[in-house]
């Protein structure tokens, strides 16, 4: 079982109008800060949730259920009070009072359960399974997985010519949907269209470059999306993706923008399920544990993300809590961009230099939640 790009392309248009397009800010030249932290929720997870759900047909009486360390379960209640569905989310004992006040805020049934993310998640599955209510797994499942990916979609139209994209890992979905989405294992990438909401529906790239107007690009492959009869996007918000050329690399023939995958070095699951060669337990604790403390790597994410890296395409690196701290902060004082420390790992790795890109090399750092509490931003 995996995700594939035409699964990401699909959830991108099944969500269209329920997830928002969230901007990107060009903080310095060729350094991008892709602001997702201000979807719906509070983080990128109402992606997948949104996905999930509306995948799945005819939803039964008891409604959704879900474990998550807070962000997972706000994009879950969040996605079924729009809906008109019922959600019982399971939390474990290290979720934060601001994320616990906002499940309460959406009309969630709230249920704190064990001191981790794993046992909240065991006792949803206890619990889904005596009441038949719909399960959203937090990033294990492919409807989850695909539904991430659509950042990637977003991303790659709005910044062309990307070189890195640099990703948080907790259980592994987000980053998993972003390299599949983003084109960086060259198997059905991007030709450059990003989602609509009125702006232009690009095809894939020509000859020079620059996106075509929902035409042919130069290796075959079209300009889908909805385009209007000049070739824009209509504002159902449906994405402008070109479909992946014969060779499934990019418009100009090469591949995807190559992933950096960020952990701390508190909650390492993929780092170290790619030394181990397979997924394998690790103990979790830091700052971010209440978002990245997934203490096993999803069996879907660690497909993918093995593939890229065995491909040169994926790099797995680790920052300490204390860089977390840091980059928390500076996002805040230098950008006033708002972050829950899961939020700011990906920017940790700039920071602390466990990741330094090449001169002239274009990044974007995906900013991915802000679930906290905002005085606590200077005192630390």
């Amino acid at each position: 079982m995996t995700v594939t790009y035409e699964d990401v392309t699909g959830a991108a248009r099944r969500i269209a109008g329920h997830a928002l397009r969230t901007p990107v800010l060009e903080v310095s030249p060729g350094l991008f800060l892709k602001l997702e932290q201000l979807q719906h929720a509070g983080s990128f997870k109402a992606r997948g949730a949104f996905n999930r759900i509306l995948s799945a047909g005819e939803l039964p009486p008891a409604g959704v259920i879900a474990a998550s360390g807070g962000n997972h379960g706000l994009a879950v209640a969040h996605a079924a009070r729009a809906l008109g569905v019922r959600a019982e989310i399971f939390v474990p004992e290290v979720t934060s009072p601001v994320k616990v006040a906002g499940l309460r805020a959406l009309g969630a049934q709230i249920r704190q359960s064990g001191a981790l993310y794993a046992q909240a998640a065991e006792a949803a599955a206890k619990r889904a399974a005596e009441t038949g209510a719909l399960a959203v797994h937090a990033y294990d499942q492919p409807e989850v997985v695909a539904g991430q990916g659509t950042l990637g979609l977003e991303l790659t139209g709005q910044v062309p010519g990307l070189d890195t994209i640099i990703v948080a890992v907790g259980g592994g979905g987000l980053v998993a949907g972003v390299t599949v989405s983003s084109g960086a294992l060259g198997g059905g990438a991007l030709g450059g269209g990003a989602p609509g909401e009125g702006g232009t529906a690009s095809g894939d790239a020509s000859g020079d470059g620059t996106p075509g107007a929902g035409t042919p690009g130069g290796d075959g492959t079209s300009g889908a999306g909805t385009p209007g009869g000049d070739g824009t996007s209509g504002g159902d918000g449906t994405p402008g993706a070109g479909t992946p050329g014969g060779d499934g690399t990019s418009g100009d023939g090469t591949p995807g923008p190559r992933i950096v995958a960020v952990e701390p070095e508190l909650c390492p699951t993929l780092h170290e399920a790619l030394r181990a060669g397979e997924p394998v337990q690790v103990p979790v604790s830091g700052v971010a544990a209440d978002a990245l403390g997934a203490s096993r790597v999803g069996g879907l994410a660690y497909g993918i993300c093995s593939r890229a890296a065995a491909e040169g395409r994926l790099a797995s690196v680790l920052v300490p809590d204390e860089a977390i701290v840091a980059a928390r902060r500076a996002l805040w004082e230098r950008h006033r961009v708002v972050a829950e420390h899961a939020g700011a790992a990906a920017y940790a790795a700039l920071l602390s230099g466990a990741y330094t890109p090449a001169p002239g090399e274009r990044v974007a750092v995906v900013v991915c939640g802000a679930n906290t509490d905002p005085s606590t931003l200077n005192a630390e």
